[in-house]
């Protein structure tokens, strides 16, 4: 069997791999102030960013439109072949038009280019070639720079689809930033899946009413709270009803001796940690990972002491937070 270092298959996939690295570091020195006045030309819009391509260039675009959508953009993608079968409605006054084509002479595209310029709709156009229909006919030309494509006959669209990409990628963090958009608006356009899971905060997953005891109770009521709730353990507060101390099986394993003849306050240990309602879930897992427990006490958000929740680590992994 070949060596892995000579292999010809690992040469050519370092060889693709390096050649599209070089082409992003000069796409990156190529950048001017073109690229600020797309992303202030965005900024100024009332509408969406409509962004269309064909071929590859549309598969890239389809890309850029999701990112910017989830990223506090408003845009959506328009296939520019539908685009001439009444598609064109959906690009209206007050949007911007992103369009991708890397010789910028792509047929399909000449009626959503006119459509645009028809309308006084603001065209920004990303394209290899200087000077071509697309970039003479923009208000904003994003040249991409002379880099060879990763194959070797030059045909195969690779490294100007990933400088396409990455241009895409640019101008969605920059307004991104600009916006300051949060983790917190970022979990508004992520309800599902992982990346909503990991976002999720204590307040969505903990359980209200959480299992509470005066610090006087007798033993023996503190165990009926405690075993009635499943949670495995049970919060003790002073007169006030503020959290003064947990009681878990550790403890009842430590006071065996005489233990019903002693209250929640001579068992509890003291000055649990408990997490906040507005803290990521995915927090409140390493915490509890970190000092080896199942549950948090959840406690007023203005920074008070009284427990408003509890959250046990089985919620968060059935939410899917690990």
């Amino acid at each position: 069997m070949t060596s892995s270092t000579t292999d010809p298959l690992l040469e050519t996939a370092r060889r693709v791999i390096l050649r599209e690295a070089e082409a992003l570091g000069m796409l990156a020195d190529s950048l001017n102030g073109s690229f600020a006045a797309a992303v202030k030309l965005i900024l100024a819009a009332k509408g969406r960013v409509i962004v269309s391509g064909m071929g590859k260039s549309g598969h890239i675009a389809r890309k850029i439109a999701a990112t910017l959508a989830s990223t506090g953009t408003p845009a959506q993608f328009v296939h520019p072949a539908e685009a001439s079968h009444g598609d064109l409605g959906m690009v209206m006054r007050g949007d911007v038009a992103l369009v991708l084509s890397n010789s910028g002479e792509t047929p399909e595209l000449a009626d959503i280019i006119a459509h645009t310029r028809r309308f006084d709709i603001p065209l920004i156009g990303i394209a290899s070639r200087e000077g071509s229909t697309l970039l003479r006919q923009s208000d904003v030309a994003l040249l991409l720079p002379p880099a060879p494509e990763a194959c070797e006959t030059g045909i195969v669209p690779t490294t100007s689809t990933t400088m396409t990409l990455a241009l895409g990628d640019a101008i969605a963090i920059a307004l991104m930033e600009h916006r300051q958009f949060t983790p917190e608006h970022f979990r508004v356009f992520h309800p599902g899946g992982k990346l909503g899971a990991r976002l999720s905060k204590v307040r969505d997953l903990m359980h209200d009413d959480p299992p509470t005891v005066p610090r006087d109770t007798p033993m023996g009521e503190t165990l009926l709270t405690m075993s009635g709730r499943g949670f495995g353990v049970v919060g003790v507060t002073d007169a006030a009803g503020a959290l003064q101390g947990i009681i878990t099986d550790g403890d009842l394993r430590r006071h065996l001796a005489g233990l019903m003849d002693l209250t929640a306050g001579d068992v509890m240990t003291a000055s649990p940690r408990t997490i906040g309602p507005d803290a990521l879930a995915e927090t409140a897992v390493r915490l509890m990972n970190e000092r080896k427990i199942t549950c948090l006490f959840v406690t007023d958000p203005a920074g008070g002491t009284t427990a408003i929740g509890i959250l046990h680590i089985h919620d968060c992994l059935r939410a899917g937070i690990a």
